[in-house]
């Protein structure tokens, strides 16, 4: 049994998830990096192995509630205990009220909330029966508090983490286990694509103070703080980390 502290991190193919797994792999952590995208899990996992950490690709859909239990299965199975679930694997999901594309919306409410629902369980649950006082972080995000036009799954989605996390801190503490949800602002990551294609990228630094698109490690570091032992008193809450995206506009 490992005597290092194992972190897994859905959507570490790319992104904010990229970014956390080399983050904890490079603070001496073993690195689960879990994605639908196999590729991209692997270049992951061989950028950690690269900078001398150690890690491994499980391929997940996060959608599929089996799916994120075999993934924690598989994880002890491989390092024997799990320390720390990131739950950040999502999607865009844009679309405005009236014009749902209803594929679309099944689609981001089944990966940016389910999933996250059955990491938490899946995760909870395997922590509980190792007694490991785990830290489960999940992404929720600025959308979760603010209301943006054409995204009405996205932020149903988000207010959701924000209300799952609290509401599975209150039950896990009694183990030990810590919740808790970070809500990023404007990140330069994949998933702000369509907005760079409208355009509208100079109009998203303007909302974010320092003039600035927050970068994914800038996330990322923040992610590994709140899974440390010094934030034990961070439990149940929404840490923003937004660059000040949420306090004014």
């Amino acid at each position: 049994m490992s005597a290092q502290r194992v972190a897994v991190i859905t959507g570490g193919a790319s992104g904010i998830g990229r970014e956390t797994a080399l983050k904890f792999a490079r603070k001496g952590d073993i690195v689960v990096v879990a994605d639908y995208n196999e590729a991209a899990g692997a270049e992951t996992v061989a950028m950690i192995g690269q900078e001398g950490g150690i890690a491994s690709f499980i391929q997940v859909d996060v959608s599929v509630q089996s799916s994120v239990e075999a993934l924690v299965e598989t994880t002890v199975s491989r390092y024997g205990r799990i320390d720390v679930m990131f739950n950040n694997a999502g999607i865009g999901g844009a679309g405005p009220v009236l014009s749902q594309n209803m594929e679309l919306y099944h689609r981001t409410i089944a990966i940016n909330q389910h999933g996250v629902a059955y990491g938490i369980m899946a995760a909870g649950n395997k922590m509980k029966e190792l007694g490991i006082k785990g830290v489960i972080i999940n992404t929720a995000s600025v959308f979760g508090f603010l209301a943006s036009p054409g995204t009405f799954a996205y932020h149903a989605t988000k207010g959701a983490v924000i209300m799952m996390s609290k509401s599975a801190a209150l039950e896990l503490a009694p183990y030990g286990i810590r919740v808790v949800a970070v809500a990023p602002g404007a990140v330069d990551t994949p998933i702000i694509q369509g907005y760079k294609n409208s355009g509208m990228l100079e109009s998203m630094k303007a909302k974010v103070m320092g003039g600035e698109l927050t970068k994914p490690e800038t996330v990322a570091n923040s992610v590994y703080l709140l899974s440390l032992e010094e934030a034990e008193a961070i439990n149940g809450s929404v840490v923003m980390v937004d660059q000040g995206f949420a306090s004014f506009k």
